[in-house]
């Protein structure tokens, strides 16, 4: 299969143009979370607002509380709470998003001029979370389900922090489900029994697909409410007429490429949310104000 293709995004030049200065990227902000132009109280969703003339992109709801609930344009995101500008978040998005294979920390330091790697560490991680999908949707027409192992190999790992066993052990498992020429899901997994593997595929694929197709691991047979067939790699198959998993094999190989080339070690702790940032980069691929939706999420 060819590598897998992502859209022009915007460039530095159009970056700095479009976000000058702190308060064109908290009008951008604010067009963002209400794309209607009804600001609404981040508290109870309110949408009768006071606009504070005093402050800019301040408002006051007068539901929440008698004295009245003022509150800002950041309160409710990832960039509430934090003496960092806004143009600064920014561009550290945009640093995030440009990069098919991630970006790492201490790039970000460098090229930020951050103080400390703590800063961009806790920036980027905060990004993170907030690209997580809210509004999910189970998966339609063919999909392929696999899972793959993330680690370096036991063998290369200093001798106090090795572990018995070869291959898989001491590596983190990921599970994914793709709809071919959609979108893909992936989570952290504990292990690879059927109640894990089979419980991911009900979450994440709708029984109305046109075929679900896996590989031979065992885990995968009783799904027997999807029209499902496999390949038996053990034999040496890998593309039996529609059935193969290679467009999932493509994604795994992203997520591997980028944690090797790009961040060279990522914690059992913090892997959900490197996860999740390839997902929405891999499902915003085609999207080109890929910048626009995420700073929405944020």
């Amino acid at each position: 299969m060819g590598a897998v293709r992502f859209t022009q995004q915007m460039t530095t030049d159009q970056f700095e143009a479009l976000f000058p200065d702190d308060n064109t990227c908290k009008a951008y902000l604010t067009a963002r979370r209400w794309p209607d132009g009804v600001v609404r109280c981040p508290r109870c969703g309110n949408r009768k607002v006071y606009e504070l003339p005093s402050r800019p992109f301040h408002w006051q709801c007068q539901q929440c509380t008698p004295q009245g609930y003022r509150f800002s344009v950041l309160v409710g995101t990832v960039f509430e709470n934090t003496n960092i500008a806004l143009r600064t978040w920014f561009k550290v998005i945009y640093l995030m998003l440009v990069s098919k294979k991630g970006i790492s920390a201490l790039q970000v330091q460098r090229m930020m001029g951050f103080g400390s790697y703590q800063t961009a560490h806790y920036m980027c991680h905060r990004i993170r979370g907030g690209l997580v999908d809210p509004e999910f949707r189970k998966l339609m027409g063919i999909v392929e389900v696999d899972e793959t192992y993330i680690g370096g190999k036991n063998k290369n790992r200093h001798w106090d922090k090795r572990t018995e066993g070869t291959g898989a052990v001491g590596k983190e498992i990921v599970a994914g489900a793709i709809s071919r020429k959609g979108n893909v899901v992936a989570r952290v997994i504990g292990n690879t029994d059927a109640r894990t593997l089979q419980g991911f595929v009900r979450e994440a694929v709708s029984t109305k697909v046109d075929l679900l197709a896996t590989d031979e691991h065992p885990s995968y047979f009783g799904l027997t409410e999807f029209p499902h067939d496999f390949v038996r790699h053990g034999r040496g198959e890998y593309v039996v007429g529609a059935v193969h998993t290679q467009t999932i094999g493509g994604f795994w190989s992203l997520i591997k490429r980028g944690i090797m080339g790009t961040f060279h070690k990522v914690s059992a702790k913090y892997l959900p949310l490197y996860v999740a940032e390839f997902e929405f980069r891999y499902n915003n691929r085609n999207n080109k104000d890929i910048f626009g939706t995420a700073v929405a999420r944020c």
